[in-house]
């Protein structure tokens, strides 16, 4: 508990610890995006981002499917117009073929049974049955195989290379992106050996004719090199940004249970970096509690019970102050100093204050020990209302939240004079009548002692004792 004249403080923001700035190659890769790891995030956020990739394979098997059949309708529209000769037709075999391993890998990511392994061979025969039935173009209509270089159907390549950036994962983008050019070398270099079609050098001869154009089928390759590279490299960034700001969620989180959530809220809104020194003027009520004999049971009790106990005390003194608008502002051991109306303005910090130890004084006359042998909880508690200044105080490296000023301190020394009342709560008179003009009825029995004595405070004081006598 704090002493006379001590202004508590609440709520620490500790700074990260400074380290060696990173070398010039770290620092190139991190702004590629190529320094993500999601091994560096927790499990329970690993575990996270793999249900969003088993959903976005799911995504790609899906669309997968819509392709499939937009190739098929397209296809059966051109057979109309124009029949191929050969019989049977390869295509619709193909298709056929790969329709039914989009529906396998479609319902082993549904089942999330999507490993390293199949996902690796799902890109390859993505590739492997386009690359099949492009080439098989030239069978079905009986012509040279430089035809299949001119088919429109390359476009498809484009599609899956970028279905694959939907897992967020650079491998994926980077092996589709290589099978798609070693698929498209692999059938210019089978149409150059086939020599049916002869190079040239002119377009229009390429454009009008079997003829192979390598420049052409070059620009094809650097294409599909590029929007490969650019792919990954958005993948990348957008990883990295994706891991940061989980690692930021996941510190937020876990810092936000060591604040109020108001305190927690105005870390994570705020416009400007936090410093010290600067504070807000409040009119507020602070609330001290204190759990009493916790010095005799710290004696006489085993560890692992008397934090119990004390965990029970601070539950039922937490969930009474929240409950009436006010805001935990730090644990003091056996202590525990609230404030109304200093984290946020209020018009009834003084009556919730009061009605705050009436609902403690409640809980903890209901409380019953889980244990045999742990003493019931007897709670001393003191409200005073005034101005305070609400901010943050420290230095670099360690800021704390804090609230001062000369209400702070009387309810400290107000909470201690109990003793000398043998009263179990109390207040100040100016709080009671502030209190009462803010709505407050009293629901438990009062007394007013005037003109008391209270240790650090100078001249006397009238108190209003709340609830039975200690």
């Amino acid at each position: 508990m704090p002493g006379p004249g001590e202004a508590p403080g609440m709520n620490h923001i500790a700074a990260p610890p400074g380290g060696a700035p990173p070398g010039r190659a770290v620092r190139v890769g991190r702004w590629l995006g190529l320094g993500a790891g999601m091994r560096d995030l927790p499990r329970r956020a690993q575990a996270l981002v793999a249900r969003q990739q088993d959903s976005a394979e799911v995504i790609i098997g899906v669309m997968q499917v819509a392709a499939i059949a937009t190739f098929a309708v397209l296809y059966a529209i051109s057979r109309a117009a124009n029949p191929p000769p050969m019989q049977p037709e390869p295509v619709p075999i193909a298709l056929a073929f790969y329709a039914l391993f989009t529906a396998v890998r479609l319902w082993a990511a549904i089942r999330r049974r999507l490993g390293a392994g199949l996902l690796a061979a799902s890109v390859v025969v993505d590739f492997t049955v386009l690359f099949v039935m492009i080439w098989s173009f030239h069978l079905q209509y009986m012509a040279p195989l430089s035809v299949a270089l001119k088919a429109p159907t390359v476009m498809y390549v484009f599609i899956l290379i970028t279905l694959r950036a939907l897992r967020f994962e650079t491998r994926w983008v980077l092996l589709a992106g290589g099978a798609a050019i070693l698929g498209w070398v692999v059938l210019i270099l089978a149409a150059l050996a086939q020599q049916s079609a002869p190079v040239t050098r002119s377009f229009l001869a390429y454009a009008t004719s079997p003829q192979i154009l390598i420049g052409a089928e070059f620009d094809k390759i650097v294409t599909m090199a590029m929007v490969t590279a650019l792919l990954a490299l958005v993948v990348a960034r957008g990883r990295a940004l994706l891991v940061e700001a989980m690692r930021e969620q996941v510190a937020a989180t876990e810092l936000s249970r060591f604040f109020v959530p108001e305190i927690a809220d105005r870390i994570r809104g705020a416009e400007a970096e936090h410093m010290a020194g600067v504070a807000e003027r409040r009119t507020a009520s602070i609330l001290m509690t204190d759990l009493r004999g916790f010095t005799g049971m710290a004696r006489g009790m085993e560890p692992e019970p008397l934090l119990r106990l004390l965990g029970a005390y601070q539950g039922l003194v937490v969930h009474a102050v929240r409950a009436h608008g006010g805001s935990i502002d730090k644990y003091l051991g056996d202590g525990v100093l609230a404030s109304f109306g200093a984290v946020a303005p209020s018009e009834t910090h003084a009556a919730d204050a009061l009605r705050a130890i009436e609902a403690i004084q409640a809980a903890a006359a209901a409380w019953v020990p889980p244990e045999p042998g742990m003493p019931p909880i007897a709670i001393g508690m003191a409200a005073s209302a005034g101005e305070v200044l609400f901010g943050t105080v420290g230095a670099e490296g360690r800021l704390e939240y804090t609230v001062i000023g000369d209400a702070v301190n009387l309810a400290a020394k107000l909470e201690k004079h109990n003793k000398a009342e043998r009263s179990a709560a109390l207040t100040d008179a100016a709080t009671f009548a502030l209190a009462e003009a803010q709505g407050y009825a009293p629901g438990v029995a009062l007394e007013a002692r005037a003109a008391r004595s209270v240790a650090g405070v100078e001249g006397a004081l009238d108190l209003v004792l709340l609830g039975p006598a200690a």
